[in-house]
């Protein structure tokens, strides 16, 4: 488990919707059962309803997804499915986003 590693989603009821979890815990925390993740969606299907600031974009594979920011939940560890994607170069601005979420700047 790494801190902004991007997750497929094992949950055939939301994978279209959110093929990936971003996992946001900081990794001191990795010795709980639980973790924080993000849902990320693609960019296509978030378009209308995202804000910059809220819903960062990242990019995976040639592929853009918005991170679901507002949609932050707790996950049993081993209900993430296989790790997919190292998002750690997007840190600053997915703690801009929680950030925006908790203070509203």
């Amino acid at each position: 488990m790494g801190q902004f590693f991007a997750y497929k989603n094992p949950n055939p009821a939301t994978r279209a919707q959110y093929p990936y979890l971003l996992d946001i815990q900081s990794n001191l925390l990795s010795g709980l059962r639980t973790t924080v993740v993000i849902p990320l969606t693609p960019s296509k299907l978030a378009a209308p309803m995202s804000l910059t600031r809220l819903n960062p974009t990242v990019d995976m594979d040639g592929k853009s997804f918005a991170v679901m920011t507002q949609e932050i939940t707790g996950v049993d560890r081993n209900q993430l499915g296989a790790q997919a994607h190292d998002l750690s170069s997007y840190r600053s601005e997915i703690i801009a986003a929680l950030d925006f979420v908790l203070s509203g700047i």
